[in-house]
């Protein structure tokens, strides 16, 4: 999806919502207008270039509409599609020359993890994502599809189909999805409704149907690319984890083996569309999804060293290690310890993309990102909860103004009312009539 952050509650959201590492601006760094944020970057390996660094994060929103609005409990709707106000949504964030990553866009209906999210599998959804693009590219922007699988982290009956993983490996503990059933008034716990593991065939069929997504997303709809995600205990990585991936075959057992699914993944996007419309996003060091695997750099270093070694990607795109799902820093050092890593930073990743350009995102804001591009430490920001509340960010960024203060209630759908908290956050302009709060 973009991915839903859910603070952990012995942990401050101040902390949380730090990078890793506890990533501060640098000292006597530049700030504004002088600042490398707003030079140029090129990616696409040169196809396209970007007029600055702070790109759109992919953001779940969940505000799509129901292809089925008649729906009822035992007929419940299954799709839903993008309509205008998903195109204003994106189109208020569009800059000259600025990237903007999509939601994640499920490539099929049984790889989808949540109610309100439009995919990428029928004709009413690419008429709509066709229609989104065509309202960023009249702004003078560029936008990538991402591409979502949930694989486990989902339930039946949601979908309306088995859940499907790299392992039959059922959740851990009490964890329950965040919607309770269609029909029903209570959530119901991951663990009640196990995967089945995918067979080679079917490994096959999820491949195939990420293609037919990635095409109808650049032929189709017109996107500038394509970026999959590859982290957050999504489906690609639940093949990288070892926690869940449990299986024997050439897709499990070793680092090199659970890193095949990924490989071959990449390896048939890449022949479909492109090498330079095509791009990946991971996250070695998360834990979200109970994703709580071992052997954390050699699986993620192999994969990174093949993937760089194989493609000329368009990008790469990097999630800061952070707390999620852990509820204490007692608890964060345990795993690192249990990953024989003293301490975690994207600087193994970094060194092995090179020149390929390297997003980072996870708790940037414009309180921290002065002086990290300056010293190569990153290429460019993928920012998401500042800019989800502040349309105009790019601008209030180079002329110090404060940011919106987003409402986190309205983060997620599905709502009647969709346009609050989406749509109706105002620019600098229309800061004083709105009557929020703005961040100190």
């Amino acid at each position: 999806m973009g991915s839903i952050l859910r603070v952990p509650s012995k942990v401050s959201a101040e902390e949380a919502a730090l990078p890793g590492n506890g990533i501060a601006a640098k000292e006597e760094a530049p700030t504004g207008p002088a600042s490398k944020i707003f030079t140029p970057l090129a990616i696409g390996n040169g196809t396209l270039t970007l007029s600055h660094r702070i790109v759109l994060a992919p953001l779940t929103r969940n505000r799509g509409l129901p292809l089925k609005p008649t729906a009822t409990p035992s007929d419940p709707n299954r799709v839903w599609y993008p309509d205008s106000l998903v195109a204003e949504y994106y189109a208020q964030r569009t800059t000259p020359g600025g990237l903007l990553i999509t939601e994640g866009l499920p490539p099929n209906l049984i790889g989808n993890g949540m109610p309100g999210v439009p995919g990428l599998f029928c004709p009413e959804q690419v008429a709509g994502w066709k229609a989104v693009v065509e309202a960023v590219h009249a702004k003078g922007g560029y936008i990538y599809a991402q591409l979502w699988n949930a694989g486990r982290a989902s339930i039946p009956q949601h979908t309306g189909m088995p859940t499907i993983s790299a392992s039959a490996t059922p959740y851990e503990d009490d964890e329950c999805y965040p919607y309770p059933p269609p029909g029903e008034s209570k959530q119901v716990r991951y663990r009640d409704f196990p995967p089945t593991e995918l067979s080679v065939e079917g490994i096959k069929e999820q491949i195939g149907d990420y293609v037919l997504a990635a095409k109808r997303a650049v032929e189709e709809c017109g996107f500038d690319g394509v970026e999959v995600h590859g982290g957050n205990g999504y489906l690609p990585e639940q093949f990288l984890s070892s926690n869940i991936n449990k299986r024997t075959d050439d897709y499990g057992g070793s680092p090199e083996k659970r890193c095949r699914f990924a490989l071959e993944l990449m390896e048939a996007l890449a022949e479909a569309i492109g090498e330079n419309k095509l791009a990946i996003r991971l996250s070695p060091f998360g834990l979200y999804n109970q994703a709580r695997g071992m052997q954390r750099l050699e699986t993620w270093g192999h994969l990174c060293r093949e993937l760089k070694r194989k493609h000329r990607l368009s990008y790469v795109h990097f999630i800061e290690p952070r707390y999620e799902q852990v509820h204490s820093l007692e608890e964060k050092n345990k795993f690192l310890e249990s990953w024989g890593i003293p301490d975690v930073s994207l600087a193994l990743f970094r060194e092995i993309f090179g020149d390929t350009p390297f997003f980072t995102a996870g708790g940037w804001n414009d309180k921290n990102v002065w002086g990290v591009l300056e010293d190569g430490t990153y290429d460019a920001f993928a920012i998401g909860r500042l800019y989800l509340s502040t349309p105009d960010l790019l601008e209030r960024l180079k002329e110090g103004k404060k940011m919106n203060q987003y409402d986190r209630s309205r983060f997620y759908g599905p709502f009647e009312d969709r346009t609050i908290g989406y749509t109706d956050y105002p620019t600098w302009e229309g800061v004083e009539a709105w009557g929020g709060k703005l961040v100190d």
